[in-house]
């Protein structure tokens, strides 16, 4: 039984004010395996109080100073990968491969910073003109629990690069996976005050941090609706905002594309990280006249799909991250039905085999039309949708006609066909023939999948502010 009940402020580790508590549940077994003690509104102010503090001296530290430290972050993530990916396993319900993959993003992301500030132009001349970037000031990173580390990491690299103190307001889903992330910039070094964690709900906690004046930067991803409330809340004090939301990617399947491959990779973007995941391809887009022979496709490639626990390596789909995702993942089943959707694969009730643990068949839809709820809101399990297109045209509008614009993908042989679609689709990264993540591209959404960029230089532009300076001369 894991008891989490310390906040990471001011450079140590200190009991929560807070007394309200969270059970926290294995998603793979539903045994209980510790509490949470939730920070309150005193502990946010504690936090900020701390970053505050160390604005002044982190703002004019030298870049040799913040490269060091964002090395030091990479070799304590690494130092600690093994118990980083466990703790995803257990808490997250993530299979152990993928597990680990994310464990070493983070470190990726602190060592991609630090190779970039070498070279970042902090100071540039327009004719007689001086334009000097400086840090925004505090910023609030609000992470999800469905990529925590990742989440964490890139967006604190983005900030410490550019001179900027942390408040870190992570889910209350993730207390061990942040607790280990915590150690880890304790062992880094890190000055005190300049990365601060506090794990409390949204409403409490985060209302407090978003709310305060100090805060000058806040950086969320999470669920548009909750993104649409910190913007409208940001408008009071003109805080910096940048907002990563939610998705209904488009996945669009050419009908040049092999059916038995492009079956596969719809399924493995489709079901990435258990279906959790912003970036799922969960509109699969195909020829009308292609439709039957793909749908056989996916049946023959679902057979690879090995639903179970995570800890096993066979494993490549876990559990739901908790009850409430999976009770509304499995109404979202229900509603595809009743809409008259026609299930494939999967349908209503656990896997085979599976009698406990927040697990869901993974379930493909076919006989969607684009105005049914299942192809029109983010379900965030794994749940896909077939869609029949008439050609490029149709597709590309079927694709675009969502408020969403996070990302997108095209399958197929012909390469420059494919890019001039994509070229043409709403959203912030298209993949062509499967999962891509490249860490030095923007990232970010069109329309109501957000604002702003993070990764590579992105990620540090965002958290500055340019001054010019003219005259004198």
């Amino acid at each position: 039984m894991r008891i989490f009940d310390q906040a990471y402020i001011d450079g140590a580790f200190r009991p929560v004010l807070g007394r309200e508590e969270l059970t926290l549940v294995d998603p793979t077994s539903e045994v209980e395996t510790g509490r949470l003690r939730l920070a309150d509104a005193q502990d946010a102010k504690l936090a900020v109080d701390a970053a505050s503090r160390a604005l002044p001296l982190w703002a004019a530290s030298s870049k040799a100073e913040r490269i060091d430290l964002l090395n030091a972050l990479a070799e304590a993530v690494e130092a600690r990968a093994d118990v980083l990916t466990q703790a995803t396993i257990e808490e997250y319900g993530g299979p152990v491969e993928q597990a680990r993959w994310r464990a070493g993003l983070a470190a990726a992301n602190f060592r991609i910073a630090a190779g970039l500030l070498a070279d970042f132009p902090f100071t540039r001349w327009i004719n007689q003109t001086e334009v000097v970037a400086q840090p925004v000031g505090v910023a609030l990173h609000i992470v999800p629990w469905n990529s925590v580390y990742n989440a964490i990491s890139v967006k604190l690299a983005g900030a410490l690069a550019a001179g900027c103190p942390v408040v870190v307001k992570p889910s209350e889903f993730s207390p061990w996976q942040v607790s280990l992330l915590s150690e880890c910039f304790h062992a880094a070094g890190a000055p005190s005050g300049l990365i601060n964690v506090v794990t409390g709900l949204g409403p409490v906690v985060g209302e407090a941090l978003t709310a305060d004046p100090r805060i000058r930067k806040i950086s969320f991803t999470g669920s548009t609706p909750v993104g649409k409330s910190i913007l409208r809340a940001s408008a009071e004090r003109i805080q910096r905002v940048t907002l990563e939301l939610g998705g209904k990617a488009p996945t669009i399947v050419l009908d040049d594309a092999d059916p038995a491959q492009a079956a596969r990779q719809a399924l493995a973007i489709g079901f990435t990280n258990n279906g959790q995941a912003c970036i799922a391809g969960t509109r699969i887009l195909v020829q009308r006249g292609r439709i039957e022979a793909f749908s056989r496709a996916i049946v023959e490639a679902a057979q690879a799909i090995v639903p179970g626990d995570p800890r096993d390596p066979r494993t490549t789909l876990g559990p739901l991250v908790n009850l409430r995702q999976y009770e509304r993942v499995g109404a979202y089943i229900r509603r595809g039905l009743e809409e008259g959707a026609r299930p494939i694969i999967g349908g209503e009730g656990r896997p085979e085999g599976l009698e406990r643990g927040y697990f869901i068949r993974p379930t493909v839809f076919a006989d969607v039309t684009h105005d049914m709820a299942i192809a029109r809101e983010e379900i965030f399990g794994p749940v896909l949708c077939l869609i029949a297109y008439e050609d490029d045209e149709d597709a590309i509008r079927i694709a675009n006609d969502t408020p969403y614009g996070l990302h997108a993908y095209v399958l197929g042989r012909d390469l420059a066909r494919a890019r001039g679609i994509a070229a043409r689709l709403d959203a912030g990264r298209v993949a062509i023939n499967g999962l891509v993540h490249e860490p030095l591209a923007p990232f970010g959404g069109f329309k109501e999948s957000g604002i702003g960029r993070e990764y590579g230089l992105s990620g540090i532009e965002d958290h500055l502010e340019l001054k010019a300076i003219s005259g004198g001369a």
